[in-house]
């Protein structure tokens, strides 16, 4: 990330196209991508978004500041970041990982408060962007955004059976046809044995 440049988000979707559009993985064409109407996303309420608590529910916010959906393409809840995200903490044996994703939400929630007398989920978008520039700016928390991005994306680009890409849909905007057969429940990377379990996998 552009550390010099504050005045733009984190990640624009030109640049987030342009970042997918580089693998061989996705040769379509992606300005043609698959148009997923922004009304039939809103009026679909993820369960796991219902009755967050603290981490999760700061966390979620974050996922959906970094990956907002509009008219052309969905955003991380429509995509199940949040249980894609819970789903591979869970899985691999790397508890510094989901402790320090964690508290990262303590680390930013004191900031907010500091800058604006509110946690990071009462903030406006452009007090949002700020906060998450500022903090952006620290090794720990750049590398804290740049974790949670990397979950976003495998979130987006991952068979659906590893609890992201919900209905497909990271797949339609990028009109990417899966190999097949994909992966059932119990081919998932994670239960093909201790040396396949050793690295994420998180691609069909």
């Amino acid at each position: 990330m552009n550390k010099s440049d504050h005045t733009q988000p984190l990640l624009n979707r030109r640049q987030f196209v342009q970042l997918i559009g580089s693998s061989a993985l996705f040769a379509p064409s992606l300005g043609s991508a698959a148009q997923i109407g922004t009304d039939t996303m809103q009026s679909e309420r993820d369960p796991a978004y219902q009755d967050l608590q603290d981490p999760w529910l700061t966390i979620a916010e974050v996922q959906q500041h970094l990956l907002p959906a509009d008219a052309q393409s969905p955003g991380a809840e429509q995509i199940g970041a949040l249980n894609f995200l819970q789903s591979m903490l869970q899985v691999q044996n790397n508890p510094q990982e989901s402790e320090f994703i964690q508290q990262g939400v303590s680390w930013l929630n004191q900031l907010a408060n500091k800058q604006h007398q509110a946690d990071f989920k009462q903030l406006d978008n452009a007090q949002r962007e700020k906060l998450l520039r500022k903090i952006e700016t620290s090794d720990a928390g750049a590398r804290w955004l740049s974790i949670l991005m990397t979950y976003l994306i495998e979130a987006l680009l991952s068979d659906p059976v590893y609890g992201g890409n919900k209905n497909q849909r990271g797949w339609q905007w990028l009109e990417h046809i899966p190999g097949f057969p994909t992966p059932g429940p119990d081919k998932v990377y994670f239960k093909l044995g201790a040396h396949a379990s050793s690295r994420r996998r998180t691609k069909a």
